[in-house]
């Protein structure tokens, strides 16, 4: 008998609907096969969907199975094909009929005792079978919150193959997972670290105050235990707060690469990712045999550090310029090609030399010039094109550090920087931008429109510091955003001033 389970499969971050065939016939020798492009874990199905069949009371038939996964053209891969097989056995045996299951997307992988374990790419595959019109999904219980975000699709969780069983024939009345939205956003967003906990360092929180306002990539520099790390990780407290559609596009990346944990249904906070300098460049951008995202998709609408720049490999810098500039990022194959979204705040941190302490009036820098000139050529001119904000993070003095007052805290700092992305939101709504550091030429012209006495210190600035053509652009783009802190219209001689101090490496300080 012949039974056809619908199920999915992951390709990037999408989730494509497989049909799986189970054909079952007593002519012949005993026989297991599948077919249509599994991978190593799809074959080895039939031996965990026998063991869960036999260890939960359900004979396993010995005859010729055939397993088809169509279409045949797609690699298949994964382990969650055991459990529509299983009830693709159940189905073409007649302990079930084909009306029962028909129109539920399955997705599940089983233990040999017959328990549901958790899958990947739950969230893909509840989008999928809404885009479908399917009657319901049917996932893991561990996975059923993840996938009831999804609005418009029925998802039930089990525990169990008999669970399940009992469900289709009837006996079982489970109820499908509800999500209250409002409430998983609110219990998912909140923050470990606070800007308070930061002494000292004002104009460095004041650049990154700009930075998270006006969506720009930042470049802090200065020596070991300045607080460049402890300042990076609290970026993301300060960003403006997630949107349901921001969630869940960040849920989708990280669901993908089974990063969830167990019955956590949205992702709220703004993803903090930071790379070791040792990774690769297929590691940084995604890739591989199977295609995967990679840690700038995983900071996709959050925060992608790079510690100690100029350590990483030069190719893997050179990857990041298309997604830093186009927020996506295209992994192309000789089959496909596959576009991951990688919408992120490059933030990085470095030190003046190789041993930090050049410039510093409490420690003897001990390298050389030469040493000096190639450790900041490791990071290339194109890259450093595309950091708006250079600050300069010196060290913290004792009497700072000894304080007992708490700095400003995140929250406040982020009423300030949303208030300041409502003003750009409002302003680009007509263009498909929404942040002042995605201004192209014809933006700047429109929007940073200068006071004359804003243009002779921009002058000034430009002969006197020798300040190229792009640091001109950068400087624009980030006194609009200094500006709409302020809630001003024009940019004003203070504004400008203050973006000119932004500009550490054009005006030589290291």
């Amino acid at each position: 008998m012949l039974s056809k389970i619908l199920s999915a499969t992951l390709i990037g971050i999408d989730a494509h609907i497989i049909d799986v065939e189970v054909d079952i016939t007593s002519r012949g020798l005993p026989h297991f096969s599948t077919v249509g492009l599994p991978d190593t874990a799809v074959r080895e199905s039939k031996d965990r969907v026998r063991a869960a069949l036999k260890n939960t009371g359900f004979s396993f038939p010995l005859k010729q199975i055939t397993v088809n996964l169509a279409p045949a053209d797609i690699k298949k891969e994964g382990s969650a094909f055991d459990l529509p097989i299983a009830i693709g056995i159940t189905v073409a045996e007649g302990i079930m009929e084909p009306r029962d299951i028909e129109g539920f997307m399955i997705s599940g992988e089983l233990s040999l005792d017959g328990r549901i374990k958790s899958i990947k790419g739950a969230l893909s595959m509840a989008i999928r079978a809404r885009e479908s019109n399917l009657r319901g999904l049917i996932l893991p219980k561990e996975n059923a919150k993840e996938a009831a975000v999804v609005k418009g699709i029925n998802v039930y969780g089990f525990e169990s193959l008999p669970e399940l069983i009992e469900f289709f024939r009837g006996t079982n009345s489970m109820q499908s997972t509800v999500i209250d939205i409002d409430f998983a956003m609110k219990e998912n967003s909140a923050y470990q670290d606070d800007f308070s906990d930061v002494k000292g360092q004002e104009h460095v929180k004041r650049a990154i105050e700009v930075a998270a306002a006006g969506g720009h990539n930042v470049l802090m520099i200065g020596p070991p235990g300045s607080g460049k790390t402890m300042l990076a990780k609290r970026i993301p407290t300060i960003l403006s707060d997630m949107t349901f559609e921001e969630a869940l596009q960040t849920t989708r990346i990280h669901s993908v690469m089974g990063f969830l944990k167990s019955n956590q249904s949205l992702l709220a906070t703004r993803p903090f990712r930071s790379p070791h300098h040792t990774l690769s460049d297929v590691a940084m951008v995604g890739g591989g045999q199977i295609p995967r995202p990679g840690e700038v998709s995983l900071a996709h609408n959050g925060v992608l550090f790079l510690d100690e720049l100029p350590e990483f490999k030069r190719n893997v810098l050179e990857v990041l310029r298309q997604p830093i500039e186009d927020a996506w990022v295209t992994i192309s194959r000789a089959a496909s090609s596959i576009t991951y979204p990688a919408s992120i705040m490059l933030v990085c941190a470095m030190n003046p030399c190789p041993c930090g302490y050049i410039g510093d009036t409490r420690h003897q820098c001990t390298c050389t010039p030469s040493q000096v000139h190639r450790y900041r050529h490791r990071v290339s001119g194109p890259l450093i094109d595309r950091i708006d904000i250079h600050v300069e993070v010196p060290a913290v003095p004792y009497k700072e550090l000894s304080k007992d007052l708490c700095g400003e805290p995140s929250e406040t700092i982020r009423k300030r920087v949303q208030d300041a992305k409502g003003i750009q939101v409002e302003r680009f709504k007509k263009d498909n931008i929404y942040s002042n550091a995605k201004m192209r030429s014809k933006h700047i012209k429109k929007y940073c429109t200068l006071k004359p006495d804003a243009q002779v210190i921009l002058e000034t600035a430009m002969h006197k510091l020798g300040l190229s053509a792009r640091a001109y652009t950068r400087i624009l783009k980030v006194s609009r955003t200094i500006a709409d802190l302020a809630e001003s219209e024009q940019i004003n001689a203070e504004h400008i001033s203050e973006a000119i101090q932004y500009r550490t490496l054009d005006r030589g300080m290291f």
